[in-house]
């Protein structure tokens, strides 16, 4: 049986644009902590502080056994990054994918969870120093997917519609679009149905829902430099392109309205 989508009340919206809001701040701090020299695991332990400090938990940690607060996804990471001593060097892409929960009613002792609360989920790719060209229209071309796909979140219109924006502009630029991986439902979980795919396929498992006002989905391209295709590291989290060129990561949580999607994941930029 398919998971039910969860239409949010205007309480549950509210909720979810503060959380939303300071996971951008999140994203936003910890894009701005990205040089030369800082370890992946001084990014992540700058943004569990910040999250804290400002009233919210980390979705991520402890989330299937999530060990750190983001996913921090070097090069030809595509995502799920584990923050360790890896040393950010001049040249090199960061990706940070984070959460964070707003309203939790506490901090479950046995998984680590919050209980209760709704979450943000964003994601960005950032430049360490200077880049090459390539680097900077990867990271570019995949910023752009996102805003074609949700140009058309559209109450009436289909997930596959925002799925065709981004795979028609990514694959546009000479790009490969991760297929394993997709954008899903968040609210009082962070993964909840729907599935939000960066590419059309027909028949898909899961079918492919009309979106309804007041449904709230983390549209986040995933897209490689070169070939579509990943590999799975032994470590059981990072995801690697196959081919070990570049792979960039945009991602928002919006609200579907009567009229333009609404960006959650804003912090005033």
């Amino acid at each position: 049986m398919a998971e039910r989508i969860v239409i949010k009340s205007e309480r549950q919206i509210e909720l979810m644009r503060r959380a939303g809001r300071l996971t951008a701040q999140a994203r936003a701090y910890g894009a701005s902590l990205v040089r030369p020299g800082i370890t992946t695991k001084e990014l992540d332990k700058a943004m569990y502080k910040f999250i804290l400090a400002n009233g919210g938990y980390p979705s991520f940690l402890h989330l299937y056994g999530f060990p750190g607060t983001a996913c921090i996804s070097v090069n030809d990471e595509i995502i799920h990054g584990i923050p360790g001593k890896r040393r950010l060097e001049e040249g090199d892409i960061v990706s940070i994918d984070i959460g964070a929960c707003i309203g939790y009613e506490g901090i479950d002792k046995k998984t680590g969870l919050p209980v209760g609360g709704y979450h943000g989920d964003c994601a960005g790719t950032y430049p360490v120093g200077q880049i090459s060209d390539e680097a900077k229209r990867l990271i570019a071309v995949t910023e752009q997917s996102f805003w074609a796909g949700i140009k058309n979140a559209v109450a009436g219109n289909r997930v596959s519609d925002i799925s065709r924006g981004v795979q028609t502009c990514a694959e546009a630029a000479g790009f490969g679009v991760v297929r394993e991986y997709v954008g899903h439902g968040v609210g009082s979980k962070m993964h909840e149905a729907p599935e939000v795919p960066n590419f059309v396929e027909a028949h898909r498992i899961g079918g492919n829902p009309r979106l309804v006002k007041n449904m709230t989905i983390a549209v986040e391209p995933m897209i490689n430099a070169g070939t579509r295709h990943i590999k799975q590291m032994p470590d059981g989290w990072t995801v690697k392109t196959a081919d070990g060129k570049y792979a960039a990561h945009y991602e928002n949580t919006i609200l579907i309205t009567e009229g333009e999607p609404e960006i959650l994941t804003r912090c005033g930029d």
